[in-house]
């Protein structure tokens, strides 16, 4: 019997010895208090309660019996099911973050537009999920598509998962929901101050109803192809990060750059209104990733607390390689590369948090942390114009983090060695395998999102329009698309940057 089912009945026999002693010495004898109770007026009437206390005792009965019979598996479930919620909230709560970092990096004049996209598309993504992306995603079907199931209404095992035994369906639907909702909002940051709100709208219903379930069926369904080839994403680098980023960077690319930002050759900072809110937003992000990456255990066992510690240690990595990668090039610690870098860091280490060792984790947030500040440096040099990074810091760490995995798996954690075996990267004796893998599967999912993701924006760009008019971009976003203003009633920058 375990000590949990154990301590319940220490407590029911205390319970039941407390109540002994209060009848004993509270309680007057039988015949005084029926004389008492029926001698008053109307006290007949209360008979009419004996049945009703009777079928009382008797639930409370066979619920203390029935918990006395749970058995270590039934606890496991609960616990299993109510950490993944847990972890869901957290992931949700990073919508939060998103909307602080991509305001902050803005201008006052966007910021109504940044904050409604961010709280918007995660409802959008929710009912595109709910109505067609999880069943997709995780339907049962062919190595490339799933099926059936749609609006949530097949049972547990379309969606692979087993009635009775670990996660249920409602569980496991809303963690996901959670992921699709972060692949979404990863583009509003790099179109951010240009694109149409309801352009965004439409866009972001075909990414997660659409093009990022086909992509996720692929690696985290049980028949998924790239899954059976031997394609490792513990927690979503690719599968999330890369396939926002690659969305993003299309979505860039069709908009065009923002007005002033590259001119005579030049580029043009724009600086953010508000890094307060900025950096809060990355904190928001940070703590909401050990939502994200623990939470991808899809269980309550002694993995996550390793998971959280890799994650940290990836994240605290990067924020300092990328503090003083910023220092050396420009003379100044950038307040926006620390941030990047934290976040590049987590990126990073997302696909690799369950199979790496702490060792390989910092390495991985070192790393991402350098490549970042360079990328940030060469979007801008191909006139790639992204407001707050998000193209260096998901698509391209990423890409990074996907590949570390077949260079850093470490067979020798106390993770691996499960129902799907231990796996090791080329440092750690593994040879090629693993990597040749990894490179399968940024390929062929950065090609599908790029293709799929350009039809996107090629048919809204000649329908709806994805651009606003120049006159409602050097006016605003927020008067433009909202008519209203986040800040009225302030005193308004006026320097010839904040128009432009």
């Amino acid at each position: 019997m375990s000590r949990l089912v154990l301590r319940k009945n220490a407590r029911a026999r205390k319970r039941r010895s407390a109540s002994s002693s209060f009848w004993a010495t509270s309680v007057p004898p039988i015949s005084e208090t029926i004389q008492s109770f029926f001698g008053k007026r109307n006290g007949w009437n209360w008979v009419a309660c004996i049945p009703l206390a009777l079928v009382i005792v008797g639930a409370w009965g066979l619920s203390a019996h029935a918990q006395d019979e749970m058995t270590a598996a039934d606890v496991q479930m609960v616990l299993d099911n109510i950490w993944v919620v847990i972890a869901s909230v957290l992931v949700i709560f990073m919508n939060a973050g998103f909307g602080m970092l991509e305001t902050g990096f803005c201008r006052q004049k966007n910021a109504v537009n940044i904050l409604s996209k961010n709280l918007i598309v995660f409802g959008l993504a929710t009912l595109a999920f709910w109505a067609l992306g999880f069943s997709l995603m995780f339907g049962g079907g062919s190595g490339f598509i799933g099926g059936g199931g749609f609006f949530l209404t097949g049972a547990p095992e379309v969606y692979g998962l087993e009635t009775g035994a670990g996660l249920t369906k409602d569980t496991f639907f809303l963690f996901q929901a959670a992921f699709a909702a972060t692949a979404a909002t990863i583009v509003s940051g790099a179109v951010a101050e240009r694109i149409r709100f309801d352009a965004f709208l439409i866009f972001s219903l075909l990414l997660t109803g659409i093009c990022y379930p086909i992509t996720g069926h692929w690696v985290w369904s049980g028949d998924g192809w790239l899954g059976g080839a031997g394609f490792h994403d513990f927690a979503g680098s690719t599968v999330v990060h890369s396939v926002g980023g690659w969305s993003a960077l299309m979505g860039a690319a069709f908009l065009g750059p923002r007005i002033g930002k590259y001119q005579d050759g030049q580029v043009n900072a724009i600086p953010g209104h508000n890094m307060s809110i900025a950096m809060l937003g990355c904190l928001i992000l940070w703590i909401g990733w050990f939502g994200f990456n623990p939470g991808s255990e899809l269980a309550a066992d002694t993995a996550v607390p390793f998971i959280a510690v890799t994650t940290n240690l990836a994240a605290a990595a990067g924020g300092v390689s990328a503090t003083f990668t910023a220092w050396i090039l420009s003379g100044k610690p950038d307040l926006s590369m620390i941030i990047n870098g934290i976040l590049a860091g987590l990126v990073g280490i997302t696909a690799g948090c369950y199979v790496v060792g702490y060792v390989g984790a910092v390495i991985i947030g070192l790393v991402a942390g350098i490549i970042v500040v360079f990328a940030v440096g060469f979007f801008d040099s191909i006139k790639i114009d992204d407001p707050v990074g998000a193209i260096s810091v998901h698509l391209v760490n990423g890409i990074w983090g996907t590949l570390a995995v077949g260079l850093f798996a470490n067979p020798n954690n106390f993770t691996q060695g499960g129902a799907e075996g231990s796996m090791a990267g080329l440092f750690f004796g593994g040879g090629f395998g693993q990597l040749g893998s990894q490179i399968l599967g940024v390929l062929t999912i950065g090609l599908f999102t790029v293709v799929v993701t350009s039809i996107f924006w090629m048919v809204l760009k000649a329908t709806v329009g994805i651009r606003v008019e120049p006159e409602e971009e050097m006016k605003g976003l927020d008067i433009s698309e909202h008519g209203m203003e986040a800040y009225s009633g302030f005193l308004k920058d006026t320097s010839d940057m904040s128009g432009v």
